[in-house]
């Protein structure tokens, strides 16, 4: 699918703040760092938590890629980058793909107001927040098929993120949808966003992102973002209801 429309350009101090408040959330077993970089050190199945992020976006020099593969080996984890699709990061791209890295799973990066994720419902009817996942939600969340080692990889993930809420919608006893939504950073991210196969196109969703932004802004929070694989089409149309717009595209080097 084509890329959506961007958003403006933003400071380095929100794209910083952007890339904590996702391992705030996406937690993984250990966080290193380097000058201007993340490294996430986790053996789990959650690609934000096992791979370098930069923490701006402009120029950064290319040696570093074999000082952050090193510290993913000497911690026995295969080396992954989570790369900006940036001309500024063209060298490493074209120094990866030399070194046996393949670009994966493009994704957005996207970025919206309070006001068009609340404009998504006129209400939260059903829709609760609680500060833990309770087994309602958690099934949901790890749906029918999904893989178990992945599955318990998520879990590990949410019991460690740190100021996180667990939103359910519920009707007649029975969850229907759910999603987390972390506050962190001075913005409210939404992440594992879920909606029964039999309840589609009935506007929970929105329901249930309404009463995730309502409580940002009670918080004092006026700012949303998310991350969205690139085929993901009906997520995607959700979102642009919602205006939220791309801010940047990022994909993930892995070697073959």
């Amino acid at each position: 699918m084509a890329e959506p429309a961007g958003a403006p350009s933003l400071p380095p101090g929100d794209i910083e703040a952007i890339e904590r408040a996702t391992l705030a959330a996406v937690a993984p077993e250990r966080l290193d760092s380097l000058p201007c970089w993340l490294l996430p050190l986790d053996p789990g199945t959650i690609g934000r938590a096992h791979s370098a992020v930069p923490l701006h976006h402009g120029a950064h020099d290319p040696a570093l890629i074999g000082l952050l593969a090193d510290r993913y080996r000497v911690a026995g984890l295969a080396p992954v980058f989570r790369l900006p699709d940036l001309p500024s990061f063209e060298t490493w791209r074209r120094l990866l793909a030399v070194g046996g890295y393949h670009r994966r799973q493009p994704t957005f990066t996207q970025v919206g107001a309070l006001d068009g994720l609340i404009a998504l419902a006129p209400d939260t009817a059903g829709a609760s927040l609680s500060t833990r996942p309770d087994a309602a939600w958690m099934a949901m969340y790890l749906g029918e098929g999904l893989d178990p080692v992945d599955g318990a990889c998520r879990s590990r993930a949410l019991a460690r993120a740190d100021g996180t809420l667990f939103a359910s919608l519920r009707e007649g006893g029975q969850t229907l949808a759910c999603g987390a939504a972390c506050y962190a950073q001075g913005w409210l991210s939404l992440h594992g966003l879920r909606t029964a196969a039999g309840q589609r196109g009935r506007g929970l969703a929105g329901r249930l992102i309404r009463v995730m932004a309502e409580e940002a802004r009670r918080r004092g929070i006026e700012r949303a973002f998310l991350q969205v694989d690139a085929g993901n089409d009906a997520a995607l149309a959700l979102y642009r209801r919602a205006r939220m717009a791309t801010a940047w595209t990022y994909a993930y080097w892995r070697a073959a």
